[in-house]
């Protein structure tokens, strides 16, 4: 039976462990740099979820951790998009494992993060996206835009 639940400090590792397969599972090689980039977001995640900036849910199967999204929170000015708010929300850490695929599972919590959104009065919330999870997106609401970005190249 599948049940979706809050994540909490002790879900750390496996919510770091989904953000290093969805990486890989976008096409990045299963690399060093992925090594460096999960020991520094596991204490960034548990940091974040103690102090209420990341919000997370998981979906179990039978006590398996099968899928899971998160919501981060950032303070962020007023902007055309939502002239009142200081914060937006960013959506983030959007994983299935892959035998569990195609039953609706992220769009419900994605779903829940945009509830939880709404529920702050966060009328803006970001995410990146892959070309194959474009659909899936904009049949919950998100548009494209114009954003860029500057990234300075990183050595593991």
């Amino acid at each position: 039976m599948l049940e979706t639940r809050a994540a909490t400090i002790e879900d750390a590792a496996t919510i770091t462990h989904h953000r290093r397969r969805m990486f890989v599972d976008a096409g990045r090689l299963d690399s060093p740099v992925l090594d460096v980039m999960a020991q520094n977001f596991e204490p960034w995640v548990k940091s974040m979820i103690a102090g209420g900036k990341y919000l997370g849910w998981l979906t179990q199967d039978e006590g398996r951790v099968v899928a899971g999204a998160g919501l981060l929170l950032l303070d962020w000015p007023p902007h055309p998009l939502d002239p009142h708010s200081t914060q937006r929300g960013y959506l983030l850490n959007v994983y299935v494992e892959p035998e569990y695929r195609r039953k609706r599972l992220a769009s419900k919590l994605i779903e829940l993060a945009l509830a939880e959104a709404r529920r702050r009065k966060i009328r803006v919330v970001a995410l990146h996206s892959t070309e194959e999870g474009r659909p899936l997106y904009e049949s919950t609401g998100f548009r494209r835009t114009n954003e860029m970005f500057y990234v300075e190249p990183v050595e593991a």
